[in-house]
C-alpha cells in the first residue's frame, strides 16, 4: 500500500563543480515511492526528515536549495561522506 500523503525530494550535489545542491525530483504518493525505490536500487542513502522535505518540496526541479535548508542538507551530506569513507575502506563506494 502506498501512503498518498508521503512525499519525497531527491537532491544532486557536485561539490567539485562548486555548485549548490539542487532538487532533481520530487513527488508524493506513488511518485515518492518510486523516488525511494530508485534510491534503494542505486544504493543511495535516504534520509527521512519531514521538515526538510516540506521546505524542499516548494522548490522547482532544477532549483538550488535555499539558505534555510543549508544546515539540514549539510548534515545529510556529512553522513553520506562518512558512509562513503567507510565503504571505501571496505572496498565499495556509496553514492
Amino acid at each position: 500500500m502506498i501512503d498518498e500523503q508521503a512525499r519525497a525530494v531527491a537532491l544532486r550535489y557536485h561539490p567539485e563543480q562548486g555548485e549548490l545542491p539542487e532538487v532533481t525530483a520530487k513527488g508524493q504518493g506513488a511518485i515518492a515511492a518510486q523516488i525511494r525505490a530508485i534510491a534503494a536500487e542505486r544504493g543511495i542513502p535516504v534520509e527521512r526528515d519531514a521538515d526538510l522535505v516540506a521546505v524542499l518540496d516548494k522548490l522547482d526541479v532544477g532549483s538550488s536549495i535555499p539558505a534555510v535548508a543549508f544546515a539540514a542538507v549539510a548534515e545529510i551530506l556529512a553522513q553520506l561522506y562518512r558512509a562513503n569513507a567507510e565503504a571505501a575502506s571496505a572496498g565499495e563506494v556509496a553514492r
